[in-house]
């Protein structure tokens, strides 16, 4: 069912709205999860860093998806909490066929330049042919995750959060078991564990556009536009600092990607099981900014502004409620949390991933608020902000990097990471308590 985010207590309507999304990302991650597990303990360490390197590339494509997503997520939430359901399903459409065309174009370049992609990242020789053969199947598959991505956001905008988690249970659940079944039980190896997203990922993108068609139906207004170049640059407005944002931060994370591959394999796995613990964690507290723009647009569509700083407040202590036991997990038990990757013997992969770990959990706070805030500024339109703060701390990271690996080694690494997350938090926060982004929103509506 669609739900009006712009009416009810601010905290019960987030409560409600919120925690699917966050069970439906959580799904998400862990059948993510569970490749690296099926495959560092079937198939051995080497397996595990190769999807680990090829899963650097793929967070390119879920980021080009995800900032698309967003774009449309806002617009279309706008046009709902101003009731205008006419420009809303052209909207849908536009969403639809534009993001299409843009899966089939990012599939035929990478395809053609998978190869050279993992060659530029200084991808060791004894892997670069498993992290060819995962990317390159992986790649095959992109009109099916941005279908399913694209119906998830709309799905989300229409306040909508449980038909996005009963899919992504379905497709994780199914993910998971073709992951056992193809590397368990074939030769496939490492593209059983392709190919197990491949068929997930399509059978739930194609279930979610069928159900999104019949909930659009439900919903009555004159005929819409099929497509409307008027409507794709409302979308452009916001997805494309989204794409860009989320875009250069994998890119950034390529950079990150490739000084860790110099160190060799033991560093590399390491850092692949452990970048899976704190990927899961980001991506759970990112669910909580996406619901925060959902939430915020609806009520600016329904120039309803004074309910977006009480929503804050109430994704705060959700936020709270969620970070104290992931830092437990992963600062008290860092160890405990690597052998689910691997088996025990492999002392060194433990070690390294734990050091990563335990340097991060600390800050897990401090993103999170980052996350709720960012969610208000994309919200409201406020793009220009909402990039600052996060291009800060993608160059912060980067520079720390290079900058500090000659002297620290890969705790360089590790430690650009809280520093700026740290600094990129800062700057949200003075944008949001200072009451600058309030003058500066962009209702997409008129």
């Amino acid at each position: 069912m669609v739900k009006d985010l712009t009416q009810g207590n601010p905290g019960k309507v987030l409560i409600k709205f919120t925690i699917p999304l966050l069970i439906s990302v959580c799904f998400q991650q862990l059948y993510n999860i569970a490749d690296s597990i099926i495959a560092g303990k079937f198939l051995g360490g080497d397996t595990l860093a190769s999807i680990g390197i090829s899963y650097t590339v793929t967070m390119i494509y879920m980021a080009i998806a995800n900032g698309s997503n967003i774009g449309c997520c806002v617009v279309i939430s706008q046009f709902f909490g101003n009731k205008n359901y006419n420009k809303m399903k052209t909207c849908v459409s536009t969403s639809l066929l534009s993001l299409t065309v843009l899966s089939i174009v990012l599939t035929v370049l990478g395809l053609v330049f998978s190869n050279s992609i993992l060659t530029a990242l200084n991808t060791p020789d004894n892997l670069l042919q498993g992290a060819a053969v995962y990317l390159n199947i992986y790649t095959a598959g992109l009109v099916f995750l941005f279908l399913y991505n694209v119906c998830n956001g709309i799905f989300t905008a229409l306040g909508d959060s449980k038909t996005p988690l009963y899919f992504l249970i379905f497709s994780s659940i199914l993910n998971v078991v073709l992951d056992y079944v193809l590397v368990r039980f074939t030769s496939l190896g490492v593209s059983g564990v392709a190919w197990a997203t491949f068929i997930a990922q399509g059978i739930a993108s194609i279930l979610s556009f069928v159900f999104l068609m019949i909930k659009l139906q439900k919903l009555h207004s004159e005929k819409a536009k099929l497509f409307s170049f008027d409507m794709l640059k409302k979308i452009m407005f916001v997805a494309i600092p989204s794409i860009l944002q989320q875009s250069f931060v994998s890119v950034g994370n390529i950079f990150i990607q490739g000084i860790v591959n110099s160190f060799g394999e033991i560093v590399v796995a390491g850092f692949s099981a452990a970048g899976k613990l704190n990927t899961f964690t980001i991506t759970s507290m990112t669910a909580l900014g996406n619901s925060m723009s959902s939430y915020t647009a609806q009520n600016i569509g329904a120039n309803k502004i004074e309910r977006i700083k009480s929503g804050v407040k109430y994704l705060y202590l959700i936020s709270f409620a969620l970070t104290i036991p992931l830092f437990v997990l992963f600062f008290f038990m860092p160890e405990a949390m690597m052998s689910i990757f691997v088996e025990n013997t492999e002392i060194e992969i433990i070690k390294t991933g734990a050091e990563f770990l335990k340097t991060v959990a600390p800050f897990y706070l401090f993103i999170t608020i980052k996350l709720i805030i960012d969610g208000v500024l994309r919200g409201s339109g406020v793009m220009k902000m909402f990039l600052i703060s996060t291009f800060t701390d993608l160059l912060l990271r980067v520079i720390l990097c290079y900058t500090l690996t000659p002297v620290l080694n890969e705790r360089g690494i590790w430690i650009s990471w809280p520093i700026g997350w740290l600094v990129a938090t800062a700057i949200s926060c003075t944008f949001y308590f200072t009451g600058i982004w309030k003058k500066k929103i962009n209702n997409l509506t008129k």
